[in-house]
Protein backbone atom coordinates (compact mmCIF):
# COMPACT_ATOMS: atom_id res chain seq x y z
CA UNK A 1 0.00 0.00 0.00
CA UNK A 2 1.32 3.48 -0.95
CA UNK A 3 2.25 6.04 1.64
CA UNK A 4 -0.42 8.39 -0.25
CA UNK A 5 -3.21 5.98 0.19
CA UNK A 6 -2.17 5.05 3.96
CA UNK A 7 -2.07 9.00 5.09
CA UNK A 8 -5.42 9.54 3.21
CA UNK A 9 -6.79 6.66 5.15
CA UNK A 10 -5.06 7.99 8.40
CA UNK A 11 -6.42 11.02 7.83
CA UNK A 12 -10.10 10.24 6.72
CA UNK A 13 -10.05 8.74 9.96
CA UNK A 14 -8.86 10.87 12.63
CA UNK A 15 -11.24 13.84 10.82
CA UNK A 16 -14.15 11.41 11.09
CA UNK A 17 -13.64 10.45 14.63
CA UNK A 18 -12.75 14.31 15.60
CA UNK A 19 -15.95 15.21 14.46
CA UNK A 20 -17.90 12.57 16.71
CA UNK A 21 -19.93 13.73 20.04
CA UNK A 22 -17.89 10.77 21.91
CA UNK A 23 -14.56 12.34 20.94
CA UNK A 24 -15.58 15.83 22.43
CA UNK A 25 -16.52 14.19 25.64
CA UNK A 26 -13.73 12.73 25.92
CA UNK A 27 -11.64 15.88 25.64
CA UNK A 28 -13.67 17.84 27.64
CA UNK A 29 -13.17 14.74 30.36
CA UNK A 30 -9.82 15.38 29.65
CA UNK A 31 -9.35 18.93 30.48
CA UNK A 32 -11.61 18.67 33.64
CA UNK A 33 -9.34 15.61 34.81
CA UNK A 34 -6.41 18.17 34.19
CA UNK A 35 -8.13 21.18 35.90
CA UNK A 36 -8.91 18.76 39.44
CA UNK A 37 -5.32 17.47 39.47
CA UNK A 38 -4.05 20.98 39.67
CA UNK A 39 -4.28 20.93 43.90
CA UNK A 40 -2.34 17.93 43.62
CA UNK A 41 0.19 19.31 41.49
CA UNK A 42 0.35 22.51 43.24
CA UNK A 43 -0.39 24.36 39.99
CA UNK A 44 3.04 23.80 39.01
CA UNK A 45 4.78 24.99 35.91
CA UNK A 46 4.77 21.52 34.85
CA UNK A 47 1.23 21.12 35.38
CA UNK A 48 0.60 24.03 33.34
CA UNK A 49 3.20 22.95 30.62
CA UNK A 50 1.51 18.85 30.17
CA UNK A 51 -1.77 20.44 28.92
CA UNK A 52 0.02 23.48 26.66
CA UNK A 53 2.33 21.12 25.28
CA UNK A 54 -0.54 18.52 24.44
CA UNK A 55 -3.08 20.92 22.69
CA UNK A 56 -0.42 22.80 20.74
CA UNK A 57 0.65 19.66 19.56
CA UNK A 58 -3.20 18.11 18.82
CA UNK A 59 -4.00 21.27 17.08
CA UNK A 60 -0.61 21.52 15.08
CA UNK A 61 -1.61 17.82 13.54
CA UNK A 62 -4.94 18.40 13.25
CA UNK A 63 -4.68 21.54 11.19
CA UNK A 64 -2.59 19.07 8.62
CA UNK A 65 -4.89 16.03 8.71
CA UNK A 66 -8.29 18.36 8.17
CA UNK A 67 -6.85 20.29 5.39
CA UNK A 68 -6.10 17.19 3.83
CA UNK A 69 -9.17 16.20 4.30
CA UNK A 70 -11.29 19.43 2.90
CA UNK A 71 -8.77 19.38 0.06
CA UNK A 72 -9.68 15.92 -1.47
CA UNK A 73 -13.22 16.52 -0.31
CA UNK A 74 -12.77 19.87 -2.73
CA UNK A 75 -11.38 18.70 -5.52
CA UNK A 76 -13.91 15.57 -5.46
CA UNK A 77 -16.69 18.11 -5.41
CA UNK A 78 -15.19 19.85 -8.26
CA UNK A 79 -15.01 16.84 -10.60
CA UNK A 80 -18.63 15.94 -9.92
CA UNK A 81 -19.31 19.44 -10.58
CA UNK A 82 -17.24 19.92 -13.67
CA UNK A 83 -19.28 16.35 -15.04
CA UNK A 84 -22.71 17.51 -14.65
CA UNK A 85 -21.72 20.92 -16.66
CA UNK A 86 -20.22 18.82 -19.13
CA UNK A 87 -22.80 16.70 -19.18
CA UNK A 88 -25.51 19.00 -19.08
CA UNK A 89 -27.11 21.58 -21.47
CA UNK A 90 -24.72 24.33 -19.29
CA UNK A 91 -21.84 25.97 -20.89
CA UNK A 92 -18.58 24.11 -20.71
CA UNK A 93 -17.15 27.11 -20.12
CA UNK A 94 -16.90 26.83 -16.73
CA UNK A 95 -15.45 23.59 -16.52
CA UNK A 96 -11.98 24.26 -14.21
CA UNK A 97 -12.60 27.48 -13.59
CA UNK A 98 -11.29 27.41 -9.71
CA UNK A 99 -8.10 27.79 -11.78
CA UNK A 100 -8.48 31.44 -12.63
CA UNK A 101 -7.43 34.06 -10.30
CA UNK A 102 -9.90 36.18 -7.88
CA UNK A 103 -9.72 39.08 -10.21
CA UNK A 104 -10.99 36.60 -13.49
CA UNK A 105 -13.18 35.06 -11.05
CA UNK A 106 -15.17 38.51 -10.12
CA UNK A 107 -15.38 39.54 -14.31
CA UNK A 108 -16.57 36.16 -15.03
CA UNK A 109 -19.17 36.37 -11.78
CA UNK A 110 -20.20 39.63 -13.56
CA UNK A 111 -20.51 38.25 -17.05
CA UNK A 112 -23.00 35.88 -15.36
CA UNK A 113 -24.97 37.99 -13.62
CA UNK A 114 -25.03 40.46 -16.31
CA UNK A 115 -26.27 37.04 -18.53
CA UNK A 116 -28.88 36.52 -15.87
CA UNK A 117 -30.06 39.34 -15.90
CA UNK A 118 -30.73 39.60 -19.86
CA UNK A 119 -28.00 42.55 -20.20
CA UNK A 120 -26.80 43.04 -23.70
CA UNK A 121 -23.84 45.24 -22.51
CA UNK A 122 -20.57 44.03 -23.17
CA UNK A 123 -18.91 42.44 -19.77
CA UNK A 124 -16.89 45.21 -18.11
CA UNK A 125 -13.34 42.76 -19.11
CA UNK A 126 -10.12 44.19 -20.75
CA UNK A 127 -9.22 42.64 -24.21
CA UNK A 128 -5.86 41.07 -22.35
CA UNK A 129 -8.54 39.56 -19.74
CA UNK A 130 -10.34 38.28 -22.35
CA UNK A 131 -7.83 36.70 -24.08
CA UNK A 132 -6.76 35.30 -21.33
CA UNK A 133 -9.78 33.87 -20.38
CA UNK A 134 -10.51 32.57 -23.94
CA UNK A 135 -7.46 30.46 -24.06
CA UNK A 136 -8.00 29.02 -21.17
CA UNK A 137 -11.67 28.54 -21.29
CA UNK A 138 -12.19 28.73 -25.20
CA UNK A 139 -15.17 31.12 -25.87
CA UNK A 140 -15.40 33.58 -22.80
CA UNK A 141 -15.68 36.90 -25.49
CA UNK A 142 -18.81 35.25 -27.62
CA UNK A 143 -20.63 33.55 -24.18
CA UNK A 144 -24.00 32.87 -25.14
CA UNK A 145 -26.81 34.02 -23.25
CA UNK A 146 -28.55 32.23 -20.60
CA UNK A 147 -31.38 32.17 -23.09
CA UNK A 148 -29.91 30.83 -26.38
CA UNK A 149 -28.15 27.65 -25.01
Amino acid sequence: MSLTRLFTRFSNAVAHAAGRPLTFVACLALIVGWAISGPIFGFSDTWQLVINTGTTVITFLMVFLIQNTQNRDGAAIQVKLDELIRASEARNLFVGIEHLTDDELEKVRQVCERDAEGSTEDPDLSEKQKGKLARSFGRLAGMPSATSK
